[in-house]
């Protein structure tokens, strides 16, 4: 398991170069975390080279790993190099992604600068691009060197980024923690102490990844919401309705609630509570009929299938969940018309 600080970022970033020595470092981020978040952290690194890529899921791909690591290899990176990853999920990806690939694997450190890449995509030790239009298609599972978290940098985002990284939240309540899920959902997002938030998401989601780091079992109970919600997500990726990663998976976990009810106990009512819930957060994500077969077609593409089964992480109840649960094409279809009706 890889160093994972929540600490004022200069604190972090001073220590860690006291300790650690690089022929290089470079900074990898994209337009948005350039102007807003390298302004904070520049004057705490040694002499570095900016790296800037495209920001968006649209473009964790191939063709932008190849941009990372022409400019690494043009200015003579070698493998006692550090990369530093600046920004959100995508950064945290693909910089790992390109840091583990470079002349066969060169350091990295994460600086989380979004909520979800803070409680969720930055922890872990899962890194991937997109293929074809398959997320995370391609990938490793390799720690970090360090993560330094810093709420500072939630301070940069719109309301809808964090809106996005606090179903990551809503998530780790509904598979492990009962009154976790009871403390953030009886507050609204700009009642939340980002600090403990951030603390008790990294400490659950840092005892699953523990118990099961290479997702051989119970590790996959951190995919609720994810099979039915990656499809979707995938599906929309370069479409008028567009849905951030949280929002996709919002939409997921409602679904799977559903299908938990079907299959699991799940009662009727902590389903309707669940429902409701994440739907007063994220009230604008829609769906649209015609479109269920083509998700559903993408979820055949997801990670956890075996032998062509769609496997799901799934709810006993809020708190309790499993995985490798097999779930048929008609529990999808009529988990995602129940999504639609809520919303008619």
């Amino acid at each position: 398991m890889s160093q994972i600080q929540i600490d004022d970022i200069k604190t972090s970033l001073g220590a860690f170069f006291e300790e650690n020595t690089y022929t290089k470092v470079s900074v990898l981020v994209d337009e948005n975390t350039h102007n807003h978040c390298y302004p904070i952290i520049k004057d705490f690194l040694p002499d570095h080279l900016v790296i800037e890529i495209a920001s968006g899921e649209s473009n964790k791909n191939l063709n932008t790993c190849q941009l990372i690591w022409e400019k690494l290899t043009a200015n003579a990176f070698d493998r006692k190099s550090l990369l530093v990853n600046l920004g959100g999920g995508v950064i945290g990806d693909m910089g790992g992604f390109c840091a583990v690939t470079y002349k066969r694997g060169i350091d990295f450190i994460n600086i989380p600068t979004t909520l979800l890449a803070a409680v969720d995509a930055n922890v872990g030790g899962k890194l991937g691009i997109d293929f074809q239009g398959l997320k995370n298609h391609l990938g490793f599972f390799q720690d970090p060197k360090a993560v330094f978290i810093d709420p500072i940098f939630l301070e940069t985002l719109s309301k809808k980024e964090l809106r996005s990284g606090f179903a990551e939240v809503i998530k780790h309540g509904l598979i492990v923690d009962k009154d976790y899920f009871q403390q953030v959902s009886n507050k609204g997002l700009d009642q939340e102490n980002w600090n403990a938030v951030i603390a008790h998401s990294v400490e659950i989601k840092n005892e699953v990844v523990k118990a099961d780091p290479k997702e051989a079992g119970l590790r996959k109970i951190l995919n609720f919401g994810h099979t039915i919600g990656h499809a979707i997500e995938s599906f929309y990726l370069d479409g008028e309705n567009h849905l951030l990663h949280g929002e996709a998976i919002a939409i997921g976990m409602i679904c799977e609630a559903h299908v938990s009810k079907k299959l699991l106990s799940l009662e009727v009512d902590t389903l309707g509570a669940i429902s409701s819930y994440i739907l007063k957060i994220y009230p604008d994500l829609n769906i649209q009929k015609r479109d269920f077969t083509s998700i559903i077609s993408l979820m055949y593409q997801d990670k956890k299938n075996v032998n062509n089964l769609l496997n799901h992480s799934l709810l006993y109840e809020i708190g309790r969940a499993t995985y490798d649960v097999a779930v048929d094409e008609k529990d999808v279809m009529d988990a995602l018309f129940y999504y639609i009706n809520l919303k008619a």
